[in-house]
């Protein structure tokens, strides 16, 4: 199945906790002159418009990083994402405020971070964002994109040759299977290449889902598992996404502090009395 399009929820609340994330993480990861490998395995497009008609469709947006961008109280650890969304959106010549228009995918993300010693693997199936992806990672230096299966393509990736890398897995779940599929791939990823940090993102549509993925981590080899999660609404059996998680394998030491600031955050301003976030150390380093 290929009928997912993510711009139609391109900065929605689980976008903002997703790349607020992997913004940390990819800022851990330069403060060390050595490069590393970026492995993405679900790329989508890179950039989405936020004024075409797949956004303003369902206007999810508007209910994410909209309610952030022009916020003057951001948090410390959020700062760096909400800077980077800002350079991408100029203010307005009237009241100084950003113009939301762009928001960037995960390579978007990558793309800010990379340096000359690092290099990006971008993976994505379907035809229309493929196309879309190699637009715009045309004159983007040492990045390999590739219109295959993205967890064969981890698999095949690690262990890098820095030994240093980080693996976005963000599959779109149209399949029941990418369930226990996404966790399986990290642990036979995890065999090979065990100091790599991943990050697996996950929708809250079904409760029992979600404890078994974090069930299977738990029998497996894999250490040090940190597993955040943010619902608007409580769970339901009805049809929809309540809320939106990850589990972060080798995440950087300050990562659980960082969203004990900003979760609260997202809650007061994206929130409702439903709301709720945990963050907890799945499995010990």
């Amino acid at each position: 199945m290929l009928s997912y399009r993510h711009a139609f929820h391109a900065g929605n609340f689980a976008d903002v906790l997703k790349h607020s994330v992997l913004t940390l993480v990819l800022d851990y990861m330069t403060r060390k002159e050595k490069g590393f490998h970026y492995i993405d395995s679900h790329s989508g497009a890179g950039m989405y418009q936020l004024e075409d008609e797949y956004a303003q469709k369902t206007g999810e947006y508007k209910e994410g990083i909209a309610k952030l961008i022009n916020e003057s109280n951001i948090p410390e650890s959020l700062q760096p994402y909400i800077d980077l969304i800002k350079a991408l959106n100029p203010t307005s010549e009237n009241d100084d405020k950003n113009d939301l228009t762009l928001y960037p995918g995960s390579p978007g993300i990558a793309k800010r971070f990379m340096r000359r010693q690092d290099s990006t693997h971008l993976f994505e199936l379907h035809p229309t964002d493929i196309e879309h992806l190699n637009d715009f990672c045309y004159r983007w230096k040492k990045v390999f994109v590739k219109q295959s299966d993205g967890y064969q393509g981890v698999l095949g990736l690690v262990p890098p040759p820095s030994r240093r890398g980080v693996v976005l897995i963000d599959p779109p779940y149209e399949l029941k299977e990418d369930y226990n599929k996404a966790v399986k791939t990290i642990i036979k990823a995890y065999a090979k290449f065990a100091t790599g940090t991943y990050i697996l993102w996950y929708p809250v549509v079904k409760r029992a889902l979600v404890e078994q993925m974090s069930y299977t981590f738990s029998k497996s080899a894999v250490k040090n598992v940190l597993q955040v999660e943010f619902c608007l609404e409580n769970d339901t059996d009805e049809y929809g996404m309540t809320g939106t998680g990850l589990f972060i394998v080798n995440p950087p030491w300050q990562l659980a502090e960082q969203l004990d600031e900003i979760l609260p955050f997202m809650k007061s301003k994206l929130g409702s009395d439903n709301t709720h976030y945990t963050v907890k150390q799945l499995i010990a380093e």
